[in-house]
């Protein structure tokens, strides 16, 4: 790569906005910016973008068109055409060292507190997560960038502005890795020729370029996970990306590392696919249940056979997802590469010892059953989950992962990924997906992406599933386990009222939120014609 001299920055008044040549940027430029979004670095994602870019829409082209022939009634199956893949004995790439024990990882957004807690908390990994957990406001994206600069260098620190209290990194670390947003979001604030460059390729662009070296010579390396993907073309182009940039940055192949989740019904169906694309980089698959719970109810939107009950009642141990995490757990580990299982979502309860102790009781059983499964680690929410999980699978996993433990007993069908779970669609649960949605999308809209409702630690996951179903339920005319229908004026009616119960409980300070914008963009999903693919996309025009 060519590196950018300062007298080929064009600045633009009155703002001084830094561009290259067909880059602009028109996010505000705060103090610290200009490190992160340098001549050389923006000269790489640009790059990136140009390349791939292209690359990157013909493929959300493909998903709308996969999606009118599921609006058909076409339903998916384990394609035909890679069949030899899948039969064929390969493994992936040997895992780096600080990537063979992953047993219990905790995931956050990239703000500066966040991350050195993280960090601190005593789990395997930290991922710092541009994409669910963080509203991609101009500010957070970049700040997050900048953050984690620092904690790769080791320099990071924050003094709390009320309390004083500084955070600081201790000795020992859990391992860095990244998840940039999905192929599918945008960043508006950076246009390449004139078109918004993708998020994806920014965050991992960025973070690339700044921290690859120091990755390395701290003896760690850089380390993605890679979200919402729906086929293994995708992840080809993930791979064709990390190819071209360590040749672009001389980083040997190799040297990234990615964790692919599975989030989407249509990528159970090539998981074995997803890991030979990515054999080079692969550090394994992740059980995204959360996301692949919403992702069931989008494909299969016009299905009035797949319509599901109250969110409460799909579990892990539902055959379906419990097909979808043992077919995950057999195709890792004979692939030899981990397989990682879920989150758990739930956050400790102050001041109620018995609901806590129920509430940590239903984190243990969901830890024992992905340890016992075979699973090699697990996801937590909150630092007060990481002893369970550690407990758990410390117990259960005395070695560094399990994937010599082989599943040759597990036989997953078509059918199994696509059986459709069974249970009451109630009143209580149609509350529950409204306050949730609107209480999510509120914070969302306030620049928070990770936010407690409920005892639970919610992201943008658990919020697509909250409207999904509702616009699930109108469009097939479900009915209540007392009866009554729901329709449009039901769920309105139940916004209504947990409007009310919000502005009652907040009194002035209800004005200084976004509830009713919140409640706004609620009722145009559930009301739209056709079901809206994400959330995100309209809620990031009203950021």
């Amino acid at each position: 790569m060519t590196a950018m001299l300062d007298s080929d920055i064009v600045l633009r008044a009155p703002t001084h906005r830094p561009v290259l040549p067909g880059v602009e940027i028109r996010g505000a430029m705060q103090p610290g910016f200009a490190d992160i979004l340098s001549p050389d670095a923006l000269a790489f994602v640009a790059d990136l973008e140009r390349r791939f870019g292209p690359e990157r829409r013909r493929l959300l082209t493909l998903r709308a068109e996969r999606q009118a022939r599921l609006d058909r009634g076409e339903k998916p199956d384990f394609l035909p055409e890679t069949a030899a893949i899948r039969a064929a004995n390969w493994t992936v790439a040997p895992l780096p060292r600080d990537l063979l024990d992953r047993r219990v990882e905790i995931t956050g957004p990239v703000d500066r507190k966040m991350i050195i807690n993280a960090l601190n908390s005593g789990a395997s990994v930290y991922m710092a997560d541009f994409e669910d957990a963080s509203t991609p406001t101009w500010a957070n994206m970049i700040e997050g960038q900048l953050n984690l600069r620092d904690a790769v260098r080791r320099t990071i620190g924050f003094t709390d502005p009320e309390s004083g209290k500084r955070y600081a990194l201790g000795q020992t670390l859990a391992t860095l890795l990244v998840r940039p947003r999905g192929w599918h979001l945008p960043e508006k604030h950076v246009l390449v020729d004139g078109q918004p460059i993708s998020g994806s390729l920014l965050d991992f662009g960025l973070f690339l370029f700044h921290n690859a070296q120091a990755l390395r010579a701290a003896g760690t390396g850089p380390y993605f996970y890679l979200p919402k993907m729906e086929s293994h073309l995708e992840a080809r182009l993930w791979n064709d990306v990390f190819v071209h940039a360590q040749d672009a940055l001389g980083l040997p192949q190799g040297t990234i590392k990615a964790t692919v989740l599975i989030e989407t019904i249509l990528a159970a169906f090539e998981m074995d696919e997803i890991l030979w694309e990515l054999r080079e980089h692969s550090a394994g698959l992740n059980c995204g249940r959360w996301d692949y719970i919403y992702s069931f109810i989008k494909k299969f939107a016009e299905d009035p056979a797949a319509v599901l009950p109250d969110r409460a009642s799909v579990t892990m141990t539902a055959p379906f997802l419990r097909a979808y995490s043992q077919l995950l757990i057999k195709t890792c580990h004979r692939r030899g590469v981990h397989a990682m299982g879920g989150m758990a979502a739930q956050i400790p309860i102050k001041g109620d010892a018995a609901a806590n102790d129920a509430a940590m009781e239903k984190v243990r059983a969901d830890k024992l059953r992905e340890a016992t499964d075979g699973h090699d680690g697990t996801w937590v929410a909150h630092p007060g989950l990481i002893p369970i999980a550690k407990a758990v699978f410390d117990d259960t996993m005395p070695g560094p992962n399990q994937i010599a433990r082989r599943r040759d007993d597990v036989a997953v069908t078509a059918a199994d990924l696509l059986a459709v779970p069974r249970g009451a669609i109630t009143a209580a649960g149609l509350r529950q997906n409204v306050e949730v949605g609107i209480g999510y999308i509120e914070a969302w809209l306030r620049g928070l992406g990770c936010v407690p409702l409920n005892h639970l630690m919610e992201d943008a996951a658990t919020a697509e599933i909250s409207r999904a179903q509702l616009w699930q339920w109108i469009r097939h005319q479900a009915r209540l386990d007392d009866g009554r229908l729901v329709d449009l004026a039901l769920c309105e009616a139940a916004i209504d009222d947990a409007l009310a119960r919000t502005r009652a409980a907040l009194g002035e300070r209800y004005a200084a939120g976004r509830h009713d914008d919140a409640a706004a963009l609620m009722r145009e999903l559930i009301a739209a014609p056709r079901f809206v693919e994400f959330l995100t996309l309209p809620a990031y025009e009203r950021l």
